[in-house]
């Protein structure tokens, strides 16, 4: 009796803190729970990135017991390490009093009425669903069956965010002109297979983010009346490609204010900041770096004294209360989205005490009418763009990778010889390009298996050209893997009469080739592609696909391993010849190495002559141009240093440590700078005997120009 006692009395408490920071308490509404020692069961509907945190604020609390979890994926369901079950009515078997929605927003409504229905208490991610329609149907299935029903507002938990709202409601910064809520993500990266919604949604950005703002508006602003938003696709380097729309700026009117909230997917380093401006001061909470700081207006100080007084105030505050809230976080009383667990303890005390949940169908009703007022135009947006951009499915040649040095030269040399060209490409091409009679772009994803399938319906032959060439290795796999494997299967699906795949010279065995023997297209691969990065990784999974599917399948098709590819309007490569360190160039091993560069000319060259030759059965060539320079040759023209082999690779050693400590990839390690510069030469017999090729494109003169502009660019030692 005494511990459910306890319970109880704690569960009136924060209900009633979570009361007074919706203006209202609720403290004396509250009926103690049954006196009952059992734990509540709980099952998880949705195992993806947030259920974790749902899992470890759940296990923080004594009177929980998780029963399991069920996701469409059950493969990532069993990655939990939780009890996994098919499905929500098969884990309700084994006993369920609560269950947590964790799946995309438009199956919210779906899942929470089924839970309802089998009996057990909801709390739903937010946004509780995707219409107000839904939300009545989800208030009146709630009330025929008498259980609770809450989502997950998560700031509500906030310790910052409950003070701001105090402090406001106290008059501490007087009469509230505007709030501003600053926000900048950044998703987990795209790996393949279907769109996740984040990728296929326009609107998904402001249903993930922007709900927080709403809810946060109405607290301090009072009822929400009006939304305006502006969204758009920026051309942020660097950008993610899979997020349509990256930039969101939404103007709020509310009963007693304006409330302005910033989305980004591009600002840097990530920011959640909420400001609340007053006529007699100024709140800034930082939910990231955990501190709320006040500015204050005070009449009697001259303007120049009151602002250094200000600064100085809030730098010191700031200061103070990052160190201490780091030293909490460091031993554990603070947790990572600690603002969720405590809002999940919350939502488990108004259980126990038989109080309203923090969050109702009442609270989330009027958010989620204003978050798809707004979302729903991003999605149409969106839809229009997507359905102007798709196949035809007319005879064409399709060329993946369109938009990059290769990808282009080649559409350019097909619209010269008057072929119909079909570019598979994730954003527009140039307008020269687009605008061409002859060229049709298909927007889409080569990770995605439906949008590949549907841009090569009606392909008289593929160019693969399309690889990730950067980031960690999701991007790898997505589109160079997966897109490969994608492009094989739709490629035989359609009975496409010729694929070029474009592979890369990474995919050789660098470090342990003789140096006496030159490589060919028989010359062993690569032993070791997770040491040697993960674009040479990448590309030999991606050759495996193709060369497998030839061998067993039938797939027609050649592969060519380009050099590295150079043109004199390109974008310079250093990289293959040394490492930018400030304003001079490390040369790591033997200098006279000649770097097999091939012309994007003589590139393309050889894809024509592949596509058209009689071969199909997967056969290899080598393609690396004649007019080739050492490495010292090449950076005779700025300031070098040199670096032998062995020294480097015991520098290379201690950087990957390191880096191994901060539990982060190194950027080099010693086996990729003894692949990077082996001393090889590739032997290209074989295409020039079979395919006909010569180099002719480009000369060394121009080469070397081409790389002393790339002087200006960062180079590093682990493109190849």
């Amino acid at each position: 009796m005494g511990s459910t006692g306890g319970r109880a009395r704690r569960g009136r408490r924060r209900a009633a803190d979570l009361g007074r920071l919706r203006g209202r308490d609720l403290s004396g509404q509250l009926q103690d729970r049954a006196t009952d020692m059992t734990p509540y069961r709980v099952g998880l509907v949705g195992a993806g990135y947030v259920s974790e945190f749902h899992v470890k604020a759940l296990r923080r609390l004594s009177n929980v017991r998780i029963v399991g979890v069920t996701d469409l994926d059950l493969a990532r369901a069993r990655a939990t390490g939780l009890p996994t079950f098919e499905s929500l009515q098969a884990m309700a078997t084994a006993g369920l009093d609560v269950v947590h929605v964790l799946t995309p927003p438009d199956s919210h409504t779906a899942v929470a009425l089924e839970a309802l229905r089998l009996g057990c208490h909801v709390l739903v991610e937010k946004p509780l669903a995707t219409s107000v329609e839904d939300c009545d149907r989800l208030a009146e299935q709630a009330a025929a069956t008498g259980l609770r029903l809450g989502v997950n507002h998560t700031l509500l938990g906030d310790s910052f965010a409950a003070r701001a709202v105090a402090l406001v409601r106290r008059g501490a910064i007087g009469e509230i002109v505007a709030v501003d809520y600053l926000r900048s993500s950044n998703y987990p990266a795209y790996r393949g297979g279907p769109l996740p919604p984040q990728c296929r949604d326009g609107g998904y950005p402001f249903r993930d983010l922007g709900v927080h703002a709403l809810y946060l508006l109405r607290e301090l602003l009072g009822d929400i009346e009006d939304v305006h938003a502006d969204f758009r696709t920026s051309e942020a380097k660097g950008r993610d490609p899979n997020i349509h729309f990256d930039e969101w700026r939404v103007l709020v009117r509310c009963a007693k204010g304006t409330g302005n909230i910033q989305l980004s997917w591009n600002v840097r380093p990530l920011q959640h900041q909420l400001i609340v401006q007053g006529a007699r001061g100024i709140l800034r909470a930082d939910f990231f770096s955990m501190f709320l700081t006040r500015r204050r207006h005070v009449p009697l100080l001259p303007k120049a004294v009151e602002r250094v007084v200000n600064a100085i105030g809030e730098s010191v505050s700031a200061a103070a209360q990052v160190t201490s809230n780091s030293a909490r976080f460091v031993a554990g009383a603070i947790r990572p989205y600690q603002s969720l667990h405590n809002f999940v303890r919350a939502f488990y005390d108004a259980l126990a005490a038989g109080a309203p949940v923090p969050a109702g169908v009442d609270e989330a009703r009027t958010v989620v009418r204003w978050t798809e007022q707004v979302a729903r135009q991003a999605d149409r947006a969106k839809t229009a763009f997507v359905n102007r951009y798709q196949s035809s499915g007319r005879p064409a040649v399709v060329v993946t990778g369109a938009n990059g040095q290769l990808g282009r030269a080649l559409v350019r040399r097909l619209v010269g010889e008057e072929a119909c060209v079909r570019l598979f490409v994730r954003r527009l091409p140039p307008p020269e390009i687009l605008r061409h009679p002859r060229v049709e772009v298909a927007l889409g994803e080569l990770g995605d298996p439906h949008a590949v399938d549907r841009a090569l319906v009606g392909a008289t032959a593929v160019f693969h050209v399309g690889a990730a060439m950067s980031g960690g290795w999701e991007p790898h796999e997505a589109a160079t893997v997966a897109g490969t494997r994608n492009v094989v299967e739709a490629c035989l699906a359609h009975h496409v009469p010729k694929l070029v795949h474009i592979s890369s010279l990474s995919v050789i065995d660098w470090a342990g080739h003789p140096a006496d023997r030159p490589v060919t297209e028989t010359s062993p691969l690569e032993p070791l592609p997770k040491q040697r990065g993960h674009y040479a990784r990448a590309k030999l999974e991606a050759e495996g696909l193709v060369r497998a599917a030839a061998l067993e399948r039938g797939l027609l098709s050649v592969i060519l391993r380009l050099g590295v590819i150079w043109s004199a309007g390109g974008e310079p490569i250093v990289s293959p010849v040394g490492i930018r360190i400030g304003k001079r160039l490390a040369l790591v091993g033997d200098r006279t190495i000649r770097v097999p560069y091939v012309h994007v000319d003589d590139a393309v060259e050889a894809m024509i002559r592949a596509a058209q030759s009689p071969f199909a059965d997967g056969r290899v060539y080598q393609v690396v141009g004649d007019e080739l320079l050492t490495r010292e040759e090449l950076a005779s023209s700025c300031a070098t240093i040199h670096l032998p082999m062995a020294p480097a690779c015991v520098l290379a050693t201690a950087i990957e440590w390191l880096f191994d400590r901060l539990g982060r990839s190194a950027p080099i390690s010693a086996y990729r700078l003894r692949s990077a510069y082996a001393p090889l030469v590739f032997d290209c017999r074989k295409a020039r005997e079979e395919l006909g090729w010569r180099p002719c494109a480009g000369s060394r003169a121009s080469l070397a120009e081409y790389f002393i502009r790339g002087l200006s660019t960062t180079g590093s030692a682990t493109s190849r």
